[in-house]
This record gives structure tokens, sequence and C-alpha cells, in this order.
């Protein structure tokens, strides 16, 4: 096997400097070359994989960056799996090129014309494109409504999306009715949720060695070096889990388990670790100047999005019934 750990360190590096200066503009994210990631060479992308991506998508998290990223990078996702067209082939190019995009699922078409609801879509609301996933097809209709939803992450856009009847404008047929695309979208929070949580416990080692308490730094006493020892060890397991998971989408692997398992024990951990953190920096934790609050919304939203963990964990059960 190819090994890339330069490639992914320049990669994370190059990430992490972008970010650096606060959440970039749109324009930005598309000139680091994140929007044609996954593209082919010959569309405007890069031809990479699903694994770098995942970088990015950590990187996002550790800055809890409000972009478009998810919904452009769930949609590049479903294009790569159809099999090449002129019109998916358009399409893979202007969303290499900056256009942006959201994926919607559980959608039904008869006929000419598709129906159906879905919750809490990432980045539908102000859109350039809009796939509709139902069946074995992926489709683009108009009259599709967007009705924004606001929730308490200021960091993402969600929106419901309604079609009653809308018409089809453009169809292809999807291979295996869109199960890798849950998948994706399921590792893809829990990328953004590892990097959350390795932001909070660096955040809180840096606050617990300058915070000073009877005249000696809090870090240094045992209960809090304990607190972030298991903090440490908890995303070291949520890196396996996700690693696993974001090789198995890469390479075309089944990934129904590893999904699972990594959507279920990341997007838990980042919701205990910024807990953790939050009571580590003791009063200031709760303010709004601290930002500890903007992590641990997104972490608990990350939880909600495209399955709980309980649900998760009923489908790797499913595999010892």
């Amino acid at each position: 096997m190819t090994d890339f750990g330069d490639l992914h360190d320049e990669l994370r590096a190059v990430a992490r400097d972008v970010l650096s200066h606060g959440t970039p503009d749109w324009r930005r994210v598309v000139d680091a070359g994140w929007t044609g990631l996954e593209a082919p060479e010959d569309r405007g992308g890069s031809g990479a994989s699903f694994v770098e991506t995942a970088i990015v998508l950590e990187e996002l998290g550790r800055a809890a960056a409000d972009t478009r990223y998810l919904g452009s990078t769930l949609a590049m996702g479903v294009l790569a799996q159809l099999s090449p067209t002129d019109s998916r082939d358009d399409l893979l190019e202007r969303l290499a090129a900056g256009e942006t995009a959201s994926v919607a699922t559980g959608f039904i078409a008869d006929g000419g014309v598709v129906s159906g609801r879905a919750e809490f879509v990432p980045d539908a609301d102000g859109a350039d494109h809009l796939l509709l996933v139902g069946g074995d097809a992926v489709m683009i209709a108009t009259g599709v409504d967007v009705a924004p939803q606001p929730v308490v992450d200021e960091t993402r856009r969600l929106a419901a999306v309604i079609a009653d009847g809308s018409r089809i404008a453009q169809s292809w047929p999807l291979p295996d009715g869109g199960r890798v695309i849950l998948q994706r979208a399921a590792v893809a929070v829990a990328c953004d949720s590892l990097g959350l949580a390795e932001a909070m416990l660096a955040r809180t080692v840096d606050y617990t060695s300058v915070r000073h308490q009877f005249g000696r730094p809090i870090g240094s006493f045992q209960a809090v070096k304990h607190a972030c020892a298991d903090m440490l060890v908890q995303i070291a397991v949520a890196r396996q889990l996700v690693a696993a998971a974001a090789a198995d989408l890469a390479t075309g692997r089944d990934a129904s388990t590893s999904s699972a398992m990594a959507k279920s024990y990341a997007t838990s951990m980042a919701v205990d670790v910024v807990g953790k953190a939050m009571q580590l920096h003791g009063g200031i934790g709760y303010t709004w100047e601290s930002g500890v609050h903007v992590y641990l919304k997104r972490a608990t939203l990350n939880r909600s999005l495209y399955g709980s963990p309980a649900e998760h964990r009923r489908t790797l059960a499913t595999r010892y019934g």
C-alpha cells in the first residue's frame, strides 16, 4: 500500500493555516482545493479519496468553522458513485469549481415527479444544486421547497427539503439505493466530532497549565491529570475507528459496520470530552467569552445528525442476532 503520510501531514498543515484566521469565506475554501479533492483530475479535481476529505472535515471540526463544505462534499460523494455521463461530469466540474450543493434522502419518484420530505439537511438553503435521493435514483427537480430550520448550533445551516409532486429535471441511476451515501454522511460527522474533541483537549491542557490554584497550576492536580488522560484515550479510540471507516469508504469496501462504529462512538465521545473541558475550565468555561459553548453545541448536533448513537448501535447489534 502506498504511504501518503507526508501528503496527509501537508494537507493537515495547510488546512490549519487556512482556518487559523477564523472561518474562511467560500472562495478561499475553493482556492484551497477542498471542493475538488475527490473529483477526477480531468474534471478539475485532485483525484484524491475520502481519506483526504476526512482530514479536511476533521480540521473544520477542530476550528468549528461555519462553511458549506459538508453539504458539498456529500454531494461530491454521491456523484462519484454514479456512472459517468455528460450531465454527471458537468456537475462534477461545477462542484469542483466551487458551486455549492446539498443532498437530501428519503424521496419517492413516480413517473416524472418526486415527492417526500427530508429534515435537517445540511447546507440545503441557498445551495446551487440540490440532489434528491430516492430508491435507486439521484434526482434534480424543479419546484422543491427549502425551509430553514434554525438550531442552537450557529455553525451549521440546516433546512427541511419538501418535494410535493416536483418535476424531475435530471435523474441518474443509483447503484446501492443510497446506502453508501448515509454511511459517508455518518463518517463525515464523526470526523468533525473527532476534530472538535481534539481542539477541546488541547485548549484544556493549555488552560490547566496556566490557571493556578493554591499556588500551583491546576494541571498538576491528580484529578485534573486523570480527566485529561481519559479524554486523550477516548480521542485515540475514536481516531482509530474514524480512520478505519474512512479507509473502507475510500476503497469501496463494505463500510456498514465501520461507519456505524465510528459515528456512534466518535459523536458520543465528543459530547463527553467537551463537557469535561467545560468543567475543567471552571467558571470561565460556562461563559460566552470562553467559546467552549460553541463546541458543545456543535458536538451535540453532530451526535443527532445521520442517526443517533443508539440507532447505529442497534445496527451493529444485528451482527450478533
